[in-house]
């Protein structure tokens, strides 16, 4: 059996259920315009797919929000504040550690805020997206009372609200192997994980699928295969594609 008929498999269970699987699409990194940036929005408009995109507000330009401006599938997420390592070997790589005062953390995300808001207006949601998937647990009860209503990392998430006042909706399949040499994970391993992760949604509370992109990081393979997904999707019951703006509310 093709993975892509196991996919197909998966939203007839759905059908099959009485339910419809939500999906949402994230790409992270995002910080100016470019031919990178112009492929993924292509993909955007040619398959009425909606984009989440993270932008790192430190670097984020104005042509990135000029780019933007007539783009009505992509919101955009707080990716941390600048994408800086603060963690020492072996430790895993992470912005939004304690590695340095919270407050200090904690004002540079309100700065990188008001950063978006001023570029991107209503298009920027209150989410964060923690740099490489990762956040202090510590700091997590602090997003709401400095104005998050949402976050977003990687991996079935423990639980709908963390803390109180703030929607946890995560991404599941990461088109790049990194380990692997940075490349495509292949449509195999890709799909299997999809299927997976819809399996587990399916038995669960329904928690939205994501799928997690890099448009500077891609290669060929990647793209194609981005591209095939959301053309598949138009074509599979069931299985519905939601603008992040929707998933995490007003």
């Amino acid at each position: 059996m093709s993975s892509w008929q196991a996919l197909a498999d998966e939203a007839a269970r759905w059908r099959d259920a009485g339910r419809t699987a939500e999906l949402w699409w994230r790409d992270d990194d995002a910080v100016d315009a470019g031919p990178s940036l112009d492929r993924l929005l292509a993909i955007v408009r040619d398959t009425q797919t909606p984009l989440a995109l993270a932008v790192v507000p430190a670097h984020a330009t104005s042509a990135l929000a000029a780019r933007l401006a007539d783009e009505p599938g992509v919101d955009v997420l707080q990716h941390g504040y600048v994408h800086t390592n603060h963690a020492v070997a072996p430790e895993k790589k992470i912005e939004l550690g304690l590695q340095r005062p919270a407050m200090l953390t904690l004002g540079e995300l309100a700065t990188g805020w008001m950063a978006l808001e001023r570029l991107f207006g209503p298009r920027a949601l209150a989410v964060m997206v923690p740099p490489w998937n990762r956040i202090a647990p510590v700091l997590v009860p602090t997003l709401p009372e400095i104005g998050y209503r949402g976050l977003s990392t990687f991996g079935p998430r423990l639980r709908v609200h963390p803390v109180r006042g703030l929607l946890q909706v995560n991404t599941h399949v990461d088109l790049i192997d990194w380990r692997g040499g940075r490349a495509f994970a292949g449509e195999q391993a890709v799909l299997a994980g999809l299927v997976t992760s819809l399996a587990q949604a399916r038995s669960g509370g329904g928690e939205p699928v994501g799928i997690l992109s890099h448009h500077l990081a891609m290669d060929a393979g990647a793209w194609d295969f981005l591209r095939s997904l959301w053309e598949k999707m138009k074509t599979l019951e069931n299985l519905r594609v939601r603008p992040a703006r929707v998933l995490f509310g007003p």
